[in-house]
């Protein structure tokens, strides 16, 4: 973000650019209180886990279901246990479908407020339709409705993360990558985070230092569609990058999101000469093979207007072509590059948002979309 976006945006609200902004130092603050809790969290989970015929579903709707999307098949490769992603708006619609009966089961429920009614219908309907059901919940509101509901649960368990990460600002940010941040420690190994953490909120603080005038160029610039790829767990980080842009400028540019391969079968029709095109590149060196020649497809191609790359090594810049290079990330393993493409792509969506005039911490002019989503019926399943 240039100084310029912030001052504007601070005029205003401040809080989507300080949410932004304090990435770095909430997930600082994140680790250390999964490390007080090490003892209460792995006591809980160890038993659950040495099941191998237990189905854990990360949870949450909307942003919060991104973070299964970017975290199940990280997880599911690396657990004995089979790890799922489903949305507390799939699981209300059609319980009898998505839960197994049978099937010993952790729900882990993400929620910035918990306080959206798919979050504690899903949670009522697991413990209704599973005989064997745990919960876990993590999430930025002591006060809201899905912690307190964990809480009175003999076979629950609540991760409350710091105050600071109950994002004011409309567009969820620091709670997002807080709360992904925490199940990637909880169900990998706390103590092997003590290093990977600092690194990644110092790349963070840099990246977002080296985006300040590209992503702002790229907001001025006329743009009116946006496209994200990216490979496996950046899949769901794309889909969570589209929502950002979408959210923050009402509607008025159109973002998508697919996967580098994915792209050519149909989704790539909407590129034309007001397409900004943003990749992100994995460290993979398998899944970077099939970037590359998409990327250097896109590039000769004369429909694309223009192509942000965010990756781990250097790359040449050219009128049509942006690097933004994620500092002493080379040797990263891909689920610690979720978090500083994800602030990148959060300070792009601001850009945009302050570049089209929006108010970003309520960018909804007519109010059709809140903070905390309205009009949602909850009906009891027949």
């Amino acid at each position: 973000m240039t100084a310029a976006t912030i001052e504007r945006a601070l005029q205003d609200k401040p809080w989507t650019a300080k949410e932004i902004a304090q990435q770095p130092e909430t997930l600082l603050q994140t680790l250390a209180l999964i490390k007080q809790e090490k003892n209460s969290i792995e006591g809980f989970l160890e038993p659950l886990l040495s099941q191998k015929d237990c189905r854990i579903i990360l949870t949450g709707a909307g942003t919060s279901s991104f973070i299964g999307d970017c975290l199940a098949p990280w997880l599911n490769a690396r657990l004995d246990c089979r790890v799922e992603s489903l949305a507390t708006s799939d699981i209300v619609a059609a319980p009898e479908i998505y839960l197994e009966r049978d099937t010993p089961t952790l729900l882990v429920s993400f929620g910035r407020s918990g306080n959206s009614p798919e979050s504690v219908a899903a949670a009522d309907l697991a413990d209704k339709y599973v005989s064997d059901c745990s919960q876990l919940a993590i999430t930025c509101n002591g006060d809201g409705a899905l912690v307190k509901r964990i809480c009175k649960n003999d076979r629950g368990y609540a991760v409350l993360l710091p105050e600071a990460t109950h994002d004011r600002g409309f567009a969820m940010t620091s709670s997002f990558t807080s709360m992904m941040l925490a199940a990637l420690v909880i169900f990998s190994d706390i103590d092997g985070f003590d290093d990977r953490v600092p690194a990644i909120s110092k790349s963070i603080t840099a990246s977002l230092k080296l985006a300040e005038a590209p992503t702002g160029s790229l907001a001025r610039a006329g743009f009116e569609r946006a496209v994200f790829l990216g490979s496996h767990i950046f899949m769901g980080l794309s889909h969570e990058a589209s929502l950002k842009l979408l959210e923050l400028t009402d509607g008025e540019l159109v973002a998508l999101h697919d996967s580098p391969l994915g792209f050519r079968h149909g989704p790539k029709t909407i590129m034309n000469p007001k397409t900004l095109m943003i990749v992100m590149m994995s460290n993979d060196e398998l899944a970077r093979k099939y970037e590359t020649d998409l990327v250097e497809e896109l590039k000769a191609d004369p429909r694309m207007g223009h192509l942000l790359l965010l990756d781990t090594k250097a790359g040449e810049n050219t009128d049509r072509v942006t690097h933004i290079t994620i500092p002493d990330m080379n040797a990263a393993e891909d689920a610690d590059l979720l978090f500083p493409y994800i602030a990148v792509a959060q300070s792009l969506a601001l850009e945009f948002s302050m570049a089209m005039g929006m108010t970003p911490d309520q960018p909804s002019r007519f109010g059709n979309v809140n903070r905390v989503v309205q009009g949602v019926k909850i009906h009891e399943p027949a």
